[in-house]
């Protein structure tokens, strides 16, 4: 299942225009990116990356690109994923090329406020901004 994870993040990471080395280092390396203050690409430090790690057994998903943002809930880490549902995945495509795909939100201030939901986001510099 996680061959085929990650060629469904492979389609969703192009459909998003993200910058060719972070797909390059997602493909390759399995080496995730994050993309904070407005799209700037970086990558996870080793706590950020354990709390990806826990995610993605929990849940038995694939996380292809991470939003970090401060508000005013909190450090919000956006995890975009690839889910071991195939049956749900053109439907996660319709919602990501309107700009609003299904994401876990990781709440490191609160995380009871932690939850799954729509979030919008769109392109910009090579990596990606949250619009709501």
């Amino acid at each position: 299942m996680r061959d085929k994870q990650k060629l469904e993040a492979l389609k969703r990471m192009k459909l998003l225009n993200l910058h060719p080395t972070v797909i390059d280092e997602f493909m390759q390396q399995d080496k995730l990116n994050l993309s904070e203050f407005g799209g700037f690409l970086y990558w996870l430090d080793e706590s950020q990356q354990r709390v990806v790690e826990d995610f993605e057994r929990k849940y038995n998903a694939l996380v292809y690109h991470v939003i970090h943002s401060f508000t005013e809930f909190g450090e919000l880490l956006t995890f975009l994923y690839v889910s071991d549902y195939p049956e749900e995945w053109d439907m996660d495509t319709h919602s990501l090329q309107a700009g609003i795909p299904i994401a876990y939100v990781k709440n490191l201030s609160n995380d009871c406020c932690s939850e799954f939901g729509s979030v919008g986001i769109r392109p910009n510099i090579g990596g990606l901004i949250r619009t709501e």
